[in-house]
């Protein structure tokens, strides 16, 4: 590995360690085995590099949120079906013990934000990605092929509802809610709106 690819990987090791506002540049350094100009000249700033390190965090546990595929490579539930969106969320909630940490470096960033306002204008623009990234896995639809309409409306529905759930799971795991339990609620506003 190079120095930027070595500056990524030890801020990712401070974020999960220490969190956004506790690590620092040194402690960057002294963890990749690299030195202060490296970082500015790979990545800008130190926030730039933490912000770069959250981003690839975040990336890896979306990748654990995925149910799989079945033996012939088809979804294991009819994509937009209420038995997918089940086993969706089971998936993400089953990855909560694996990525508790980035989910509570996320709250971090949540929380601090009006403190660290370049990052969190970084941070907001990476939401787009994030949103069109979780799509496919309900819907089927490939990411590159998915249109701005259904990343902003089916896109944001998701992100709203995983980023409640992470707050339940994170604070008190025996009371959060299931994906049975969301599936079901789920159901009953389909329904209800069917009705009016």
């Amino acid at each position: 590995m190079g120095h930027r690819e070595d500056l990524l990987e030890g801020a990712k090791r401070c974020l999960l360690e220490k969190g956004f506002l506790r690590t620092t540049a040194r402690d960057i350094v002294k963890e990749s085995g690299t030195n202060l100009a490296s970082i500015g000249y790979h990545y800008g700033s130190k926030d730039a590099l933490l912000v770069q390190a959250y981003v690839s965090l975040i990336e890896g546990a979306g990748d654990e949120f995925d149910p799989g595929w079945g033996a012939g490579g088809e979804m294991t539930a009819a994509a937009g079906s209420l038995e997918r969106f089940q086993e969706v969320w089971a998936s993400i909630i089953g990855s909560v013990p694996r990525t508790r940490a980035i989910w509570l470096l996320s709250f971090e960033l949540i929380v601090q934000g009006d403190r660290l306002p370049e990052v969190r204008k970084l941070l907001a623009e990476a939401q787009e990605e994030g949103r069109s990234g979780i799509v496919p896995m309900f819907n089927g639809i490939p990411e590159d092929e998915l249109d701005k309409e259904t990343v902003d409306t089916e896109g944001r529905f998701y992100q709203t509802l995983l980023n409640g759930l992470m707050v339940q799971w994170l604070f008190d795991p025996d009371s959060a809610t299931d994906a049975a339990q969301l599936t079901e609620g789920l159901r009953r506003v389909i329904a209800g709106a069917a009705q009016s």
